[in-house]
């Protein structure tokens, strides 16, 4: 039988477990895929620590690539040997061989190799919906300045690019000189060492005073009070990940003095429906088919060593994206 990373109950690094597990036909609507590579996410670690509570046992991981093995009734875009990659729920891609909803799985270009496929499927699409769909209420044209946190990550390194692309000046936020580096080097227009810096004061003298149209923060706690401050009048607070722990409840009375707006944004939404999320992976193909963005894959651990790359990973110890190979 097929191996597969498994947790009995929430907890710590310690908790997942390599197992065997059958895996049968797809059913309607689904797909068979075999593995060639699994790309690790920060919502790995929440759905493993019970941040977000869901049933145990549990099959960890949102996104992969490999190759179709068989399709199910009604599916239509995808037939056994095509190369595919996906982002998807439910989780379940810490595994050599699984069946999960067609859905969100895409047939991969043959101009990207199943590493980069499974390191940019969920990180890329997600810079696409915030980058794309998540805009302040006055919009975002070329020159104006967006503040991204977190920006030498997976998720980051691809929102530098992506935004240099479209015109926009990201100001990056990181936790190094080294991962500040990193951020200027794949396109931000200005970095800012949090752990060495007020990154609302270096935002101000960045602005010339006059503040972000929109902060994109998978942070959360420890961002929170400080990202709204940098936000320009009728800017966007666009908060999408609690890597320092979940946004305590808050007073809309804080939004009054600038008119902002906050969104709690997710990517399983903007995916909901097969041709919204075809659409998103056209865009996301394109740009990396052109070299607008480089996918950059900086750690690889073997499926066997998961709990090393959770502990990395939590310890903020990698950049770019991360991979777990098959």
């Amino acid at each position: 039988m097929p191996f597969a990373v498994q947790i009995a109950r929430q907890g710590g690094p310690e908790e997942m477990k390599l197992v065997e597990l059958p895996v049968g036909a797809p059913g309607p609507g689904e797909v068979r895929i075999r593995h060639h590579a699994i790309g690790l996410n920060f919502i790995d670690v929440y759905q493993r620590s019970g941040l977000y509570p869901l049933p145990v046992p549990l099959t960890l991981g949102m996104e992969g690539a490999g190759v179709i093995e068989a399709v199910g009734e009604g599916v239509t875009h995808l037939r056994a040997g095509d190369r595919a990659a996906y982002a998807s729920n439910p989780p379940g891609s810490y595994s050599q061989v699984r069946v999960l909803p067609a859905l969100a799985v895409c047939k991969l270009p043959d101009g990207i190799d199943f590493d980069t496929g499974a390191a940019m499927m969920l990180k890329g699409l997600t810079v696409q919906y915030l980058l794309r769909r998540t805009l302040p209420a006055e919009g975002l044209q070329p020159g104006d300045f967006v503040l991204w946190h977190a920006a030498a990550g997976g998720v980051g390194l691809i929102a530098c690019q992506w935004a240099r692309a479209l015109g926009y000046r990201l100001i990056a936020t990181a936790g190094s000189e080294k991962k500040c580096a990193l951020a200027l080097a794949n396109g931000a227009q200005a970095a800012i060492n949090y752990r060495a810096d007020d990154f609302v004061e270096r935002v101000q003298e960045i602005t010339g005073g006059a503040g972000v149209k929109v902060v994109y923060d998978s942070v959360g706690k420890d961002t929170w009070e400080g990202s709204l401050q940098c936000l320009r009048p009728f800017g966007l607070m666009a908060s999408f990940g609690n890597a320092s722990g979940a946004v305590p409840p808050f007073a809309p009375g804080v939004l009054a003095a600038k008119c902002l707006y906050v969104t709690r944004a997710t990517l399983f939404t903007h995916i909901a429906t097969r041709e919204r999320c075809q659409a998103m992976a056209d865009d996301l193909f394109a740009v990396v088919e052109s070299g607008q963005v480089k996918i950059h894959i900086d750690q690889r651990f073997a499926l066997a060593d998961v709990q090393a790359a959770h502990r990395a990973l939590e310890a903020r110890q990698t950049t770019g994206s991360t991979i777990l190979t098959v």
